[in-house]
C-alpha cells in the first residue's frame, strides 16, 4: 500500500477520552511530566498544561477547548462526544451533562447527523478505524452494553463496526494503539503487535482510501478515574510515540491532524473525577493556526473539519 496519495486533503482525528489541560504539577498531572518528546518538539518545549494557554508554534497549535459549553456541572462523555461529532451543543439541548454512554436523548441528537453522516452524504469517505473484539458485540447483542457516542455515530453514518478480522488484515487498530492488549488480555494470538511509532505509521496506511479518519482511545479516562498517575504517564508516552510515527509518515502539507478530548479527568489524578478544566486540543497541519482560532468549544470541531475538506454541511446543526 502506498504511504501517500499526493494532493488529497485529509483529516485525522485522534480522540483521547478524559484529557484536559490542568496544573503544571507533575505530582498530579501526567501531562506536566517531561516524558513526551513528540509533544515537546511540536510545542517548542511548552507542556500541554493550563498555564500554557493558547500556544502557537510553526508546527502546531494548542487550543484549550470549553467542555462545559454553558452548562453547569462536570462534563460527561456521552454529551461531550456527541458535541464533538455533531457540532450540536448536546449538554445545552438536554439541560445537563450526561454519560458515560448515550441514552435515548443523546442518541436522538446523534441521529440528527454527525460528521460521519455529513461526509458520507457529500460523497466523501469517513472511517472509524477502531476494531472491537467479539465479546463487545456479544454484550451489545445481549443488551448488556450500549454503544458509546462515537461508534454509534459511525454506524448511523453507514459504517459497520470493525472486528478482529479487520484488525488482523490491517484495516483497523485497537484502542491501545499497539494491539498488545488484544494478545495479552483478549487471547487473539494472531493480532499484529506494533511499536507505538510503527502503529502511528500503520494508521497513516489505513487512512489512505479515506478523507476523514477517527481513532478513539479511552484508557486515559479510566486511568484518571483510578488516579493512576504512573499508568497515565506510561499510556501518554505510548501515545506520544504513536503520534510521532504518524507525523513521520503523513503528508503534512495536505493532512490536518486533530488531537482532541471530551472533558478533563486524567490531568488531575488527585481525586478520580471529571474536571472543569478545558479539554485538550492540538492541531497539526496546513493552516493549523488559522483553524485553531476557530476552536473554542467542543461544538467547533465539525465546522473546522468540513471547512478543511471543502464540504458544505448538508445538515443544520444548531448549537
Amino acid at each position: 500500500m502506498s504511504e501517500r496519495i499526493e494532493g488529497r486533503r485529509r483529516v485525522i482525528f485522534l480522540f483521547l477520552d478524559g484529557v484536559g489541560l490542568g496544573a503544571d504539577d507533575p505530582a498530579v498531572n501526567p501531562l506536566a511530566v517531561d516524558a513526551y518528546p513528540t509533544l515537546a518538539a511540536l510545542l517548542d518545549g511548552r507542556r500541554p498544561v493550563l498555564a500554557s494557554g493558547r500556544w502557537s508554534t510553526a508546527q502546531a497549535d494548542l487550543a484549550p477547548t470549553d467542555a462545559q459549553m454553558g452548562v453547569r456541572g462536570r462534563p460527561q462523555s456521552a454529551t461531550g462526544q456527541a458535541a464533538i461529532v455533531t457540532g450540536i451543543n448536546a449538554p445545552q439541548r438536554l439541560g445537563e451533562h450526561y454519560g458515560p454512554r448515550p441514552d435515548a436523548r443523546v442518541r436522538a441528537i446523534l441521529d440528527e447527523g454527525s460528521v460521519f453522516a455529513t461526509l458520507a452524504a457529500a460523497g466523501r469517505r469517513p472511517y472509524f478505524c477502531n476494531a472491537y473484539p467479539q465479546r463487545y458485540f456479544d454484550a451489545v447483542q445481549r443488551g448488556k452494553r450500549l454503544l458509546s457516542a462515537v461508534p454509534y455515530a459511525a454506524v448511523v453514518g453507514g459504517q459497520t463496526l470493525l472486528t478482529h478480522v479487520d484488525l488482523t488484515e490491517g484495516r483497523a487498530l485497537a484502542a491501545d494503539f499497539t494491539n498488545e492488549a488484544w494478545r495479552d488480555q483478549l487471547d487473539y494470538v494472531d493480532a499484529p503487535v506494533f511499536t507505538p511509532a510503527a502503529a502511528g505509521k500503520h494508521l497513516w496506511q489505513i487512512a489512505q482510501p479515506y478523507d476523514f479518519v477517527f481513532f478513539e482511545h479511552w484508557q486515559t479516562d479510566v486511568l484518571g478515574h483510578e488516579q493512576a498517575l504512573d499508568g497515565a504517564v506510561a499510556i501518554l508516552r505510548r501515545f506520544d510515540g504513536f503520534l510521532g510515527g504518524l507525523l513521520g509518515a503523513a503528508d503534512r502539507e495536505q493532512t490536518l491532524i486533530i488531537v482532541g478530548s471530551d472533558h478533563g479527568n486524567v490531568e488531575d489524578c488527585s481525586h478520580g473525577k471529571h474536571t472543569l478544566n478545558p479539554a485538550l486540543t492540538l492541531l497539526i497541519g496546513p493552516e493549523h493556526s488559522s483553524y485553531a482560532k476557530k476552536i473554542t468549544a467542543l461544538t467547533d470541531y465539525v465546522p473546522v473539519i468540513l471547512e478543511f475538506l471543502g464540504v458544505h454541511s448538508l445538515i443544520v446543526t444548531p448549537k
